[in-house]
């Protein structure tokens, strides 16, 4: 089979007004960049339509390392909707440069379900990220120059808290030291880098209602505190408007299209293991009023994206899913079965029994939001039909419904078996109204200890001695309505990324708490986590060159 890249290259793309004439956009709205990328304006947001809509939220099991495909799911279940003749747009977020050039490569999908044009979305795309990381690094520009300009006067800060943001994986950045060599070059300070979309900004940008939202939320944002103790914000600092202006064009989000020519549209990118994983609620909204069904996913497994995409994302913005579609892969079942990694392509149906309990915990995670389920297996070359019928008679078994997904190799039409399972689950049983996991009332602990205990199984919390002192002083302010996002790794249950399958007995260990007053939200930072990655050992880039002005070794 063709490589992504080959795939994207060879698909003939539409003119960017014919795919938003297809979602009934004027073309007349549009801001284009090219022939084949446009921004929607915010503006074109239709509330009565929002309400109205088929909303479907794909997620997965606990993912491998190559991760499970739950973006191309996301696609092809979109492209299979519009074959059976449903008006449908997906709506994801955008790649980040730094797993592109990292561990995963590009983040549009893959195989015959990709959007596209797939180099710009993999890379600079619309400058969106850029936007982020340009306003959050003036912020910290600007912070650095007023305590320079307040040294030894009442107004100097008695602690910093806002660090630094690059788009790229630099574990050397993670603690760094600034102002050296002199005065004249500023205070020497400790700090760090995070990556872009750990950023709070990114967070604003996905949680923000409009432009009026963002610039009242960067102004919360706390950047450190003063003398007594109180919090000093952007809006202290008087720069809130300006950094507004940096984001002016990054509030909109971006109109492309998929290998089959239907709209789909793609904004903002936290990471579902250090944010909250969701694209932007302008983003689902504005295709939500362009469309009868609508395709969105949230980042990681279901533990992670899905549970603060509900918690979170549903929360704030007042919409709810249909129904959720879990991404499974014999691989990945395989994999939580305790076979070993480089075995889990072979068949072991001892191994992929052993596998259904991780699978039965998202299950039985999503059903306790209220959703209805269905199980989505990305079927594989060398998967056999034993494998897919004993997986479909345990999702049976389980009271949820199964369908295979093809659409990597088929496009569209490997994804009809899905698409008609979703609209006949849609209509004969929609999910209703959200439950969420614990009640806005609650105490920040109480949060935390609940998503602990119901999402991810564990016994209890522990907070270590930093985070009961950060959590102290985000009691006096009045925060304690805010929901949690608790960072930890993506491939486990537990915050020990080594226990597969289902962790039990364990004990969740929160480090740290970071207070987003932006964002709305309190980060729970659970065991070592890192919100800057690292390179792996030979890096997708080692992959990576353009010749002859074609770029090569993109996925």
């Amino acid at each position: 089979m063709k490589t992504d890249i080959e795939i994207a290259r060879e698909t003939r793309l539409d003119n960017i007004s014919e795919i938003a004439a297809k979602a009934g956009i004027d073309r007349e709205n549009l801001h284009q960049y090219g022939k084949h990328i446009a921004k929607v304006p915010v503006e074109l947001i239709d509330e009565n339509k929002v309400a109205k809509n088929n909303l479907i939220l794909v997620t997965a099991i606990t993912p491998t390392k190559a991760g499970i495909g739950k973006t191309t799911t996301s696609i092809g279940l979109a492209l299979g909707l519009s074959k059976i003749g449903k008006k449908t747009i997906v709506a994801l977020r955008e790649p980040s440069l730094g797993p592109c050039f990292g561990m995963k490569g590009g983040a549009a999908g893959g195989g015959y379900a990709q959007v596209l044009p797939m180099e710009d979305i993999n890379l600079h795309f619309t400058g969106d990220f850029h936007a982020v990381t340009s306003a959050h690094n003036m912020i910290t520009a600007l912070l650095d120059n007023f305590l320079y300009r307040h040294r030894g006067t009442d107004k100097y800060l008695k602690e910093v808290v806002w660090k630094r943001v690059l788009d790229v994986n630099d574990r050397s950045l993670r603690y760094i030291v600034t102002g050296l060599n002199g005065s004249a070059n500023g205070i020497p300070a400790e700090s760090g880098f995070e990556i872009t979309p750990a950023s709070e900004i990114m967070a604003i940008l996905c949680l923000a209602k409009d432009m009026d939202d963002l610039k009242r939320r960067i102004g919360n944002i706390i950047l450190g505190y003063n003398m007594n103790n109180e919090p000093f914000t952007v809006k202290d600092l008087g720069v809130a408007g300006a950094i507004a202006i940096l984001m002016k064009d990054a509030i909109n989000p971006n109109l492309v299209q998929t290998t089959e020519n239907t709209p789909a549209i793609i904004h903002g990118g936290p990471f579902a293991n250090i944010a909250h994983g969701c694209n932007s609620i302008i983003a689902t909204k504005m295709a939500m009023s362009h469309a009868d069904y609508v395709i969105t996913e949230a980042g990681f497994g279901a533990d992670l994206g899905a549970e603060k995409f509900f918690n979170i994302k549903c929360r704030k913005a007042g919409i709810s899913p249909k129904l959720t579609v879990i991404v499974a892969t014999t691989q990945a079942l395989k994999m939580h079965g305790n076979v070993p990694l480089e075995d889990i392509k072979k068949k072991n149906i001892e191994g992929l029994k052993a596998g259904f309990a991780n699978l039965d915990k998202h299950i039985e995670n999503m059903k306790s939001f209220g959703q209805s389920v269905i199980v989505a297996l990305n079927r594989y070359g060398f998967d056999t039909d034993d494998e897919i019928a004993l997986i479909k008679a345990h999702c049976e078994q389980q009271g949820v419904a199964f369908a295979e997904n093809e659409s990597f190799a088929k496009g569209g039409d490997g994804a009809i078996e899905l698409a008609e399972s979703v609209v006949k689950l849609i209509n004969e049983k929609p999910s209703p109204a959200l439950q969420f996991t614990y009640e806005n009332e609650d105490q920040t602990e109480t949060k935390i200890e609940k998503i602990a205990k119901r999402i991810y199984g564990a016994k209890d919390i522990v907070l270590s001695a930093k985070a009961k002192k950060k959590l102290s002083q985000i009691k006096q302010q009045n925060v304690g309505v805010y929901p949690v996002c608790i960072a930890k790794t993506q491939y486990s249950f537990s915050d020990n990324a080594h226990v597969y399958g289902v962790a039990k007995d364990f004990t969740l260990t929160i480090n740290d708490i970071v207070l987003n007053n932006g964002a709305e939200f309190i980060v729970a930072i659970a065991g070592d986590i890192m919100r800057m990655p690292g390179l792996p050992a030979v890096p997708q880039a080692n992959h990576m060159d353009i010749v002859d002005g074609i770029i090569e070794g993109l996925s």
